[in-house]
């Protein structure tokens, strides 16, 4: 099985990484200045929950690209999708790959059926927090190194039986699952709650239920979100939002999502897809959401002043 994998950052090359070191075909299509530098410096993992690891990986650039891949892992960002689905392209034109896709929300799914067709879409969705430092390694941050897949058409079924098979010796978790779609939905709940109150806050976990109200906001928004997957046919376990409430209301915690980052640093963030996409279907259902309202609007503000001050920002480099 050959594995073409879009970009070699926090995701896409940390979990790329994780299947070359274990042996698997991979290629990484990256930018130029990114192909010298991983040709000089290697690709660097940092992790102690999977090792460190460094190797040389093959690599193409922009009109190398041939379609004669397997798999296409798809991790670009929700804002920078138009252009990372061109970039692609060239992989998928001979009808033989998949794309795989390890974004946030949903909305993406949409975008990429129209393009490629959904015989061609598998689901994906990656549990990580890693970055790329400005050496060029790839850092991982917390104990989670874990992708979850599977197919959303009768057709792709092989296709993820082999892709499992690539990835069984691989130092994360890469696990074929047939509840996809469950799962995307589960992750869009939890990751809407932390990235929504964390920006809100401008805090991390702990410093908010540390608060009198904290805890309180917290668990609504988590409740709104759950309310949203319910009515769109996929309700969240008592299980699974157990483990959010034990997550999201943890004492002294230092959680926060990546999207805080994005804000603090000035950075483009993904708050429509996350956020304002799941405020649109709870708007469609006729659900009462005012916290998710409240959050929303908060990253869709904070994205109007920064193009309004910073215009040139918002053409990806």
């Amino acid at each position: 099985m050959k594995i073409l994998v879009l970009g070699a950052g926090a995701v896409g090359g940390y979990f790329g990484g994780r299947l070359a070191e274990a042996g698997a075909d991979v290629t990484f299509l990256v930018r130029p200045k990114r192909a010298e530098i991983l040709a000089k410096n290697g690709l660097r993992i940092s992790s102690k929950a999977g090792g460190d690891m460094s190797l040389v990986p093959k690599c193409v650039v922009a009109g190398e690209v041939k379609p004669d891949y397997d798999i296409v892992m798809f991790t670009a960002k929700a804002y920078d999708l138009p252009g990372a689905i061109d970039a692609i392209a060239p992989a998928m034109a001979g009808g033989k790959g998949n794309v795989l896709p390890l974004l946030n929300g949903m909305s993406h799914l949409d975008l990429l059926d129209a393009r490629f067709g959904r015989e061609h879409v598998l689901g994906g969705v990656a549990y990580i927090a890693s970055t790329l430092a400005p050496d060029g390694e790839i850092r991982h941050l917390n104990e989670f190194h874990r992708v979850a897949f599977g197919p959303r058409h009768i057709s792709q079924r092989a296709t993820c039986d082999a892709f499992a098979a690539a990835a069984a010796g691989a130092k994360s978790e890469i696990k074929l699952t047939d509840k996809i779609e469950q799962a995307l939905w589960d992750k869009w709940v939890l990751l809407a709650t932390m990235a929504g109150i964390t920006c809100l806050m401008r805090s991390m976990v702990g410093d908010i239920v540390a608060t009198g109200s904290g805890e309180k906001i917290t668990l609504a928004l988590l409740g709104e979100h759950a309310s949203v997957a319910k009515a769109e046919g996929f309700s969240t376990s008592e299980a699974v939002l157990q483990n959010y409430r034990g997550m999201l209301t943890k004492k002294g915690s230092v959680f926060a999502a990546s999207m805080l980052r994005d804000v603090e640093s000035g950075g483009q963030a993904e708050g429509d897809h996350i956020l304002g996409a799941l405020l649109a279907l709870a708007r469609k259902h006729g659900l009462a959401t005012p916290v998710l309202e409240i959050a929303a609007t908060n990253l869709e503000a904070y994205a109007a002043r920064r193009g309004r001050e910073t215009p040139s920002r918002e053409v990806p480099s």
